[in-house]
């Protein structure tokens, strides 16, 4: 069965009656090129928010994940989707999300700052494996 699919595409081809539409294939390409970076950033935020060393650190990679991560998906779906209403729809969250993301992040450090949380200066010294298991 699928060796007749085959040939019959491959007929197809050859009759002419298959065309490729050049500008489908770049929209595609476009659209996974801007996934796979915005997939790049959330993943690369989510190894900050674990392995950074204090709360304002972790911020940091949290919000470049919301603003530029979310930002990069919309991005391809928007591509993806082609001039329609749902496109329309993923730009205004899109848009929404550009203004209000960094605004929080700010507000959510400066509370953090304003109730006593001090960053952390200087060298960083990852903590001893041995030493994590014990009790101080």
């Amino acid at each position: 069965m699928i060796v007749s699919l085959i040939l019959a595409g491959a007929d197809t081809v050859a009759s002419g009656a298959m065309s490729i539409d050049i500008w489908e294939v770049i929209r595609n390409g476009l659209a996974i090129l801007s996934l796979l970076a915005g997939l790049f950033f959330v993943l690369g935020g989510t190894l900050g928010v674990l392995r950074l060393p204090d709360f304002f650190t972790r911020l940091h990679a949290a919000g470049m994940t919301d603003t530029l991560g979310a930002e990069l998906i919309l991005l391809g779906l928007i591509i993806q989707e082609g001039f329609t209403q749902l496109s329309l729809k993923f730009f205004l969250v899109a848009f929404f999300l550009i203004v209000t993301s960094p605004t929080a992040t700010h507000a959510v450090a400066n509370a953090a700052y304003q109730a006593g949380l001090k960053p952390l200066l200087g060298k960083y010294k990852a903590p001893d494996p041995e030493d994590i298991g014990k009790e101080g």
